[in-house]
């Protein structure tokens, strides 16, 4: 689209007439009219599920086979994929290659706005090609008003590659086609400061990336019950959390749980198969391998179940 075009019919650039008196509203009416239409992230939610559960089916599929899990956006849409995929690591032990975000203007671009750069169809094609994107891969495209060049050119090239394109905007799919195989869409309606998508529809946004990274995760086997079992010990916090889900599915003290978890060099997976087989860490290790990583079907093979509703 061209940036001199009226995106005024898009529901996202649209006035909100629950807010036409927004600058002499009361604070605490202010407020409170905030949190009431922040309701509505949920209920686009709820209208995408459909959607949301094949993304999370698709892309397992495809990670699971040695592909990649890419967001791809601007301004706040891009920041947001790039938040998701930092975030994997730490909570699911994932190398940082296998969900990465992409953000038009780079990392300078998460501290400091660079919209202009939107406008370039072609960039997203390089920032792609930069990651040695492939085959292989998924690439969720984010644009709140589903117009940005930057990201429509990004997921028609992922289409021409083989790659699973997957689209996620916020107004309908008739005002905005987008080139997909997989189109979510998160209908959050205008915002009460007209335009500003880092509001309603960055919030949906959230909401929609936790499902889709935490889904694939957990169809990957980094959870077991609702533990995150591949965590990595590698601060305080998460030491006592590890410390604590040895309690919890293993029955350990935190005095039997903390050697065991150096033993096991920081991997909550690896103790907990070392405890619940009495075995060592080697065989613990090739336990796991022989069942891609994936606790759960690794200690079934040797007849063994966790306690997972323990708390």
């Amino acid at each position: 689209m061209n940036p001199s075009e009226n995106r005024g019919y898009l529901t996202t650039e649209q006035s909100n007439p629950r807010s036409v008196d927004l600058d002499v509203l009361s604070t605490d009416d202010l407020v409170k009219l905030f949190i009431d239409e922040d309701r509505k992230p949920q209920l686009a939610l709820e209208g995408a599920s459909k959607e949301l559960s094949a993304a999370v089916d698709a892309v397992a599929i495809r990670l699971s086979k040695g592909g990649r899990l890419f967001y791809i956006g601007a301004g706040t849409s891009g920041r947001l994929g790039v938040l998701d995929a930092a975030e994997c690591p730490p909570t699911f032990c994932s190398p940082p290659e296998l969900v990465q975000g992409v953000l038009a203007g780079g990392a300078p671009a998460l501290l400091r706005s660079s919209e202009g750069l939107e406008d370039l169809e072609t960039a997203g094609v390089d920032d792609l090609k930069g990651h040695q994107f492939s085959a292989n891969d998924c690439l969720v495209g984010i644009a709140a008003g589903g117009t940005t060049p930057y990201v429509r050119g990004a997921l028609q090239y992922a289409m021409e590659l083989g790659a699973l394109a997957i689209a996620m905007a916020c107004v309908p799919a008739d005002q905005a086609p987008m080139p997909c195989h997989l189109d979510i869409r998160l209908i959050t309606g205008p915002e009460l400061l007209t335009g500003s998508t880092r509001l309603k529809a960055g919030t949906a946004t959230k909401m929609a990336l936790n499902i889709l990274s935490t889904g694939v995760m957990v169809k990957l086997g980094k959870v077991y019950g609702n533990r995150m079992v591949d965590v990595a010990a590698s601060n305080s916090k998460l030491v006592d959390r590890s410390l604590r889900i040895l309690t919890d599915l293993v029955g350990l003290s935190r005095e039997q749980g903390l050697p065991l978890l150096k033993e096991a060099n920081g991997s909550v997976k690896r103790a907990l198969v070392m405890a619940a087989g009495s075995m060592g860490l080697e065989d613990a290790q090739t336990l796991l391998a022989n069942h891609n990583g994936n606790l759960r079907i690794a200690l079934g093979s040797i007849g063994i179940t966790l306690n997972s509703t323990a708390h």
